[in-house]
């Protein structure tokens, strides 16, 4: 018994200009899409480039400043929790 099944064969028939349609479309999105982030971030930098060159003082040199003043406050607490220490084990040795 050798049965043959016809099996109906089902194509897709897409229409191939609506998906070339749809790619170019996709394509010029995804262009102005490029072009818009690179005209905003142009217009970031440019910004932080002109409040960089406004500011009194350099970026640079307020981060040194900034690292001295940590140093000194530091060296500063260490004597002072030195000091007291000392005066404990003072009061302690009596």
């Amino acid at each position: 018994m050798n049965h043959h099944h016809h099996q109906s064969q089902r194509t897709i028939e897409i229409d191939t200009r609506l998906v070339t349609t749809g790619a170019a479309l996709t394509a010029a999105g995804a262009a102005v899409a490029c072009v818009g982030m690179a005209i905003a971030a142009f217009a970031v930098l440019k910004a932080g480039r002109r409040m960089i060159r406004d500011m009194d003082v350099p970026p640079a040199q307020q981060a040194a400043t900034k690292w001295r003043q940590a140093k000194e406050a530091s060296r500063a607490g260490m004597e002072a929790w030195q000091s007291a220490s000392d005066a404990q084990n003072g009061s302690h040795a009596r």
